[in-house]
């Protein structure tokens, strides 16, 4: 068992967002102990996948939906396949974006631009 400090420190979340995960229902109320929360161990992973899910840009209701949104024992439904292609396609137009961007910044080492703007613009014109 875990105190919320120590889910905190292993997960790399304040102790404040582990509230709020616990308020807006990302994660189950803990079990108490002397009125304090206790963790186990395996909050630490859905933590994990809640954090990899907002960096990747989903919103609340989409992590809600991803981590309890169907039953393990049933196939997933339309509404999700609908939402796991939209995030699908979301996620490879960041990509994209991203590599862009990467290569920009890699193009820019080697520039001899005298501000960024020309350099960019240069950079855009060759991507």
């Amino acid at each position: 068992m875990l105190s919320i400090g120590e889910v905190a420190d292993k997960s790399g979340t304040t102790t404040s967002a582990l509230r709020y995960y616990e308020q807006i229902g990302l994660l189950a109320p803990p079990h108490r102990k002397n009125g304090k929360r206790v963790y186990d161990d395996e909050v630490l992973g859905r933590i994990d996948t809640i954090k990899l899910a907002q960096s990747a840009g989903f919103q609340i209701q989409e992590i809600k939906q991803l981590l309890d949104g169907f039953d393990s024992q049933v196939a997933p439904s339309e509404r999700w396949r609908l939402m796991a292609m939209r995030k699908q396609d979301e996620l490879e137009a960041k990509i994209q974006q991203m590599t862009r961007m990467k290569t920009i910044l890699a193009n820019s080492l080697d520039c001899n631009c005298l501000s960024w703007e020309e350099c960019f613009q240069d950079n855009i014109k060759k991507n």
